[in-house]
């Protein structure tokens, strides 16, 4: 496969393996915003901002994005931080210094230091050009603008094929979503080209897919910019004392009608396709929605792939020894079903069932713990019961409590979501834990 661009002729490389590795990906910077704080998932991003919530019983919500990064090709990354990002800063620094900077390969962190002007990063557009100075020395012939926020494996490389074929100023990762939903997406208009020739951002009415009332053609908050033209536009946008300075609010609004801006549907790139036929992608947004994704991951079939060997999901290794599961006495007996279950876990005489454990969590005899998901460093007491929880890290659960049979009780000590989970938190149980979570 050859494609035509401004640079030449690029040919791509590893055709076997299904992904596009070229020079193009190795011309492109990946900047991921990831300083937002994630204000609806409550207390559990008191301490954290939300691309450093932990996910899937070892990783952290930003360790997708990374990784599908790395395995598009694309090793040359910028991470923007900014709300409480001590956590995701250590994170990133244990678990991503494996990028050689020799080969001009890294990962960088990017705090908000009010390089331009004395104010902390105002929209995602002004988050990237307080940068600029930083993307203006690396170089690079793309940009590739990503979030932090989401759980997906995508194939970076594709979209930015399918914007050097479209001679695009810009293009815009896309996904179909139902039109209830629509109202909390940038909502596209495409011609037949798939270029995009209307845009609204949030809006109570979103516009449908051609031919489908039921369906919105939603922003996934993924650009691929030519990086000349991305400088234009920034600095452009900077200059105007009317603009949030935000990509989907005025960005996009502003060049649709001026420059080449087309969309990228996310099934063409998606790794691993579901059963149904749909790419997986999620919004972990809210409790109920991070509680359901983890949750997902416990059952025979899951729609996300953490076994994939062809797109594996990096993330900082702790040296954890395997779990342990003891005492098998007729009155209690360690055991955990349909459950995942995380190195340094001891399950000691208590009973696991449909949950996910996050490292170096022990449950102790006669305790009962079902659909629940349990962040790392937990210890679960004696006869305690906890059903429908999510147990944030570092949390002491007392001997003999009972969590998710009375919703009004609950509620007294803890935040119970729209669909009944039950958030705990060190803080509610009166363990205040502060520094790094």
């Amino acid at each position: 496969m050859q494609l035509d661009q401004p640079s030449g002729v690029v040919t791509t490389t590893q055709p076997a393996e299904g992904r596009f590795v070229s020079q193009i990906t190795k011309n492109t910077y990946a900047m991921i915003l990831a300083g937002g704080r994630g204000s609806r998932l409550k207390q559990l991003t008191d301490w954290r901002a939300k691309p450093a919530v932990p996910f899937a019983g070892k990783f952290r919500i930003i360790d997708f994005t990374l990784s599908n990064c790395v395995n598009s090709g694309i090793r040359r990354i910028g991470v923007a931080t900014q709300y409480k990002a001590h956590s995701l800063i250590q994170h990133v620094q244990r678990g991503w210094s494996f990028l050689d900077g020799r080969f001009d390969e890294f990962v960088e962190l990017l705090p908000a230091q009010q390089q331009i002007q004395e104010s902390w990063y105002q929209g995602t557009a002004d988050a990237v050009f307080q940068n600029l100075g930083i993307i203006r020395n690396i170089a690079p012939e793309y940009v590739l603008i990503l979030s932090g926020d989401h759980i997906y494996k995508m194939d970076y490389g594709r979209m930015l094929a399918q914007h050097v074929n479209n001679r695009a100023d810009m293009t815009v990762g896309c996904l179909e979503v139902p039109i209830s939903e629509a109202r909390e997406f940038g909502v596209m208009g495409v011609n037949a080209e798939g270029r995009v020739v209307q845009f609204q951002e949030k809006a109570p009415n979103p516009m449908s897919v051609p031919g489908d009332p039921t369906k919105a053609l939603a922003s996934m908050g993924i650009y691929v910019f030519n990086a000349k033209f991305l400088y234009e536009q920034l600095i452009r946008d900077a200059d105007d004392p009317r603009s949030s300075h935000d990509f989907g609010k005025d960005i996009i609004p502003h060049i649709i009608s001026k420059f080449r801006v087309f969309s990228h549907r996310f099934g063409d790139s998606c790794v691993g396709m579901t059963e149904s036929g749909v790419p997986y992608w999620r919004d972990v947004g809210t409790i109920d929605a991070y509680w359901e994704a983890n949750m997902e991951l416990t059952k025979i079939s899951p729609e996300l792939n953490m076994y994939d060997h062809d797109w594996p999901i990096w993330t900082h290794q702790e040296q954890l020894p395997p779990a342990k599961f003891v005492f098998d006495d007729k009155d209690r007996r360690g055991k955990a079903i349909d459950s995942m279950v995380s190195g340094g876990c001891i399950i000691s005489g208590a009973s696991v069932r449909r949950s996910l454990l996050f490292s170096n969590v022990i449950v102790h005899s006669w305790a009962t713990i079902e659909d629940t998901v349990v962040l790392p460093n937990v210890d679960i007491g004696r006869h305690a019961v906890l059903r429908k929880c999510v147990v944030d890290k570092g949390c002491r659960i007392p001997p003999g409590l009972v969590v998710g049979m009375n919703p009004d009780e609950d509620r007294r000590r803890f935040h119970v979501s729209e669909k009944g989970v039950t958030l705990i938190t060190p803080e509610m149980l009166g363990q205040p834990v502060h520094g790094v979570r």
